[in-house]
């Protein structure tokens, strides 16, 4: 299980901060030219292994962030008894980090998405990135030698706990988080011809 080395929580507990726990390649800059297809080519494969690589560090980042979490625990943890209940404290935990404003039902701007002042409502990490973290951690732990079957990172409680912050987020900052469903492009059939015409009678 010790695949990665740890770090120190002031080195990688702002990497987990809201935007910084998604990571997002632009892939628009490489523009194809029929006068250098294999230098273009050489560069998108460049540009995919970045990607990897961003997305590996990234992974690793969050991976040493919740060992040294489980070592830093009041009674302290290792990973062969660590459940689903503690990965929502890891959770709970990082919201001290988030930057997402998540407004109370007190808080005269609930469901709105666009609030024109300020309000003394709570900071929080967002669904996504919280949902983007759990992938990568669950992903990391059948790497570094862990069991599908055993994976905490993949507990009913912790996909009911994303769920609800989905739900409660959405409502708080009305945003829809649903999926946009694509629009089956109906096929054209082609123009029925009309029958011809009876032959002409004999006299």
């Amino acid at each position: 299980m010790d695949k990665y080395h740890s770090f120190t929580m002031d080195d990688v507990v702002p990497q987990l901060q809201e935007v910084d726990s998604t990571i997002t390649t632009n892939f628009s800059t490489n523009r194809l030219s029929p006068t250098s297809s294999s230098s273009c080519s050489s560069s998108s494969s460049s540009s995919t292994a970045t990607a990897l690589s961003r997305c590996e560090n990234q992974k690793r980042r969050d991976w040493n962030t919740f060992g040294q979490y489980l070592r830093n625990h009041r009674s302290p943890l290792t990973l062969s008894r660590c459940s689903g209940a503690h990965v929502l404290e890891f959770l709970r935990y990082l919201d001290q980090f988030g930057k997402t404003k998540v407004h109370t039902q007190l808080c005269p701007f609930f469901g709105h998405p666009n609030p024109p002042a300020l309000c003394p409502s709570p900071l929080r990490q967002a669904w996504g990135s919280l949902d983007a973290l759990i992938g990568r951690l669950r992903a990391a732990y059948e790497e570094n030698g862990g069991k599908p079957k055993t994976n905490p990172f993949g507990a009913r409680a912790v996909r009911l706990y994303l769920r609800e912050v989905r739900d409660s987020q959405a409502k708080a900052r009305r945003i829809s988080y649903e999926k946009k469903k694509k629009k089956k492009k109906k096929r054209k059939r082609p123009p029925q011809l009309p029958p011809p015409p009876p032959p002409p009678e004999l006299s």
